[in-house]
């Protein structure tokens, strides 16, 4: 995140609107959006096919970092089944995890490296957790504020001034 010397405010209201959105922060919305429009296990194949045509879009699949199962999705995937327990499961989960079944021994998908991410179950987690759909960009924005943070007060700390700009090697 570039400061360029703003002050914290803007530091942080750069950080959640670079974030949000369907494809980011909002992605577990689009998410519970989409399960809703299957609404049901045996509307599955319908909607797969219709992925595969390029006449739906499936989210909460794919990483521009993890090209196979996302680490994290596994971790919250057992979490949902905790908090069901306690608060009651969401009919939804059966729906996502027979659409993630269906994906993962599809070919289509298996080709392109399309895994469940982090953002296939979190959404019914908030859910069930009782919070509406419209925080769930800002549960996404809390837990970086502390490293935006960092990043804005280590900005203005330094002495050359200089924009910060983030270390990496693109290798194709």
């Amino acid at each position: 995140m570039l400061q360029g010397g703003v002050d914290v405010f803007t530091a942080l209201s750069g950080g959640v609107g670079a974030l949000y959105g369907p494809l980011h922060g909002g992605a577990n919305e689009a998410v519970l959006k989409m399960l809703n429009e299957i609404g049901a296990v045996e509307n599955i194949p319908d909607f797969i096919e219709g992925v595969k045509n390029r006449k739906r879009k499936m989210s909460g699949f794919g990483h521009r970092v993890y090209k196979n199962y996302d680490p994290r999705a596994k971790v919250i995937r057992k979490l949902a089944e905790e908090v069901f327990s306690i608060v009651g499961r969401d009919p939804l989960i059966e729906v996502a995890v027979a659409l993630e079944k269906a994906a993962l021994s599809d070919e289509y998908f298996i080709k392109r490296k399309l895994y469940p991410n982090v953002d296939f179950y979190s959404g019914l987690i908030y859910r069930a957790m009782g919070f509406p759909t419209e925080f769930f960009p800002v549960l996404f924005a809390i837990p970086r504020m502390a490293g935006w943070l960092a990043h804005w007060k280590e900005s203005l700390d330094d002495p050359d001034n200089k924009i910060m700009r983030p270390q990496q090697v693109y290798t194709g």
